[in-house]
């Protein structure tokens, strides 16, 4: 499964896996867009066995719903959680939940924790986050998930859900010895969501960014490599090596008790949304 496969990085991701022969199924928001990336990746990889299913990240009842759904009729070697969300003025989904969290944070939680059961039945499951390089400004601050503190800021925002997302894999990581967990930031890539939520560092960088698909390298890297599965697990990557998740002297980490505080807050939420399937 790989979430936000339509454009960027996650298309790029679908690509090579398809070509190595995987099964991919593309976890998309849009009909249109979802039906021409899987038209691409199917002409790229000439591999048939790509698959769309329409799922807004940001709606936790229809994130647990795919969950539920799919566990029942599919298996799952790999999830990449790659959908993102940038918008640069605080807005509320129609659950009331501000949308970078609901859609970065809250979305990939739920998703992950609601497949790790499913992933648990397979041979060297594994679960890839795109962080991203970002989070290193932010420490995590479990106080005000969704930004109701204090003016908005976009940018940061994110850069702080892609902060959650590495301590939500330390953590997962920790509980789930079955499975290999790990996130990564894929560098400064030319993608859709560069170029539309951050117009003013694509203007100055747009020459230096590097394609998607050198953006996806580690992700894929991490999905379908022997060498990746043998790292320790909870780990957080930048072109093929594990890197430290703190800048020096940036005062960025967070204590066990902080930490524990987000995963018990995300599984508190995440409980409010849940989907119980009457079939099952």
């Amino acid at each position: 499964i790989i979430t936000g496969a339509n454009s960027g990085i996650g298309k790029a991701a679908a690509c090579e896996i398809a070509k190595r022969g995987g099964t991919v199924h593309l976890v998309c928001r849009n009909e249109d867009r979802a039906k021409e990336a899987r038209k691409d990746v199917v002409e790229q990889s000439k591999n048939e066995n790509v698959h769309v299913h329409l799922v807004d990240m940001s709606n936790p009842r229809k994130v647990w719903e795919f969950a539920s759904g799919f566990s029942q009729n599919h298996n799952l070697h790999v999830l990449i959680n790659n959908a993102g969300c940038m918008v640069n003025q605080r807005e509320l989904t129609e659950d009331d939940l501000e949308k970078n969290f609901a859609t970065n944070t809250l979305g990939t939680y739920i998703l992950t924790t609601a497949l790790i059961p499913t992933l648990k039945k397979s041979e060297n499951p594994r679960v890839i986050t795109v962080s991203s390089g970002g989070m290193l400004v932010q420490k995590l601050n479990v106080e005000d998930l969704q930004f109701e503190e204090g003016s908005f800021d976009g940018t940061m925002a994110y850069a702080q859900n892609k902060r959650q997302q590495v301590i939500m894999t330390e953590q997962w990581a920790a509980q789930h010895k079955e499975v290999h967990f790990s996130s990564m930031h894929p560098g400064w890539a030319d993608t859709p969501a560069v170029r539309s939520s951050m117009p003013d560092f694509y203007a100055k960088m747009k020459n230096k960014l590097r394609t998607e698909a050198q953006g996806a390298d580690t992700a894929v890297w991490l999905a379908i490599s022997d060498t990746a599965s043998r790292q320790p697990s909870g780990l957080f990557f930048q072109d093929r090596k594990a890197v430290s998740t703190h800048l020096p002297l940036a005062c960025s980490r967070s204590s066990p008790a902080e930490d524990q505080k987000l995963m018990s807050k995300l599984e508190e939420l995440a409980a409010k949304f849940k989907y119980y399937d009457i079939h099952s």
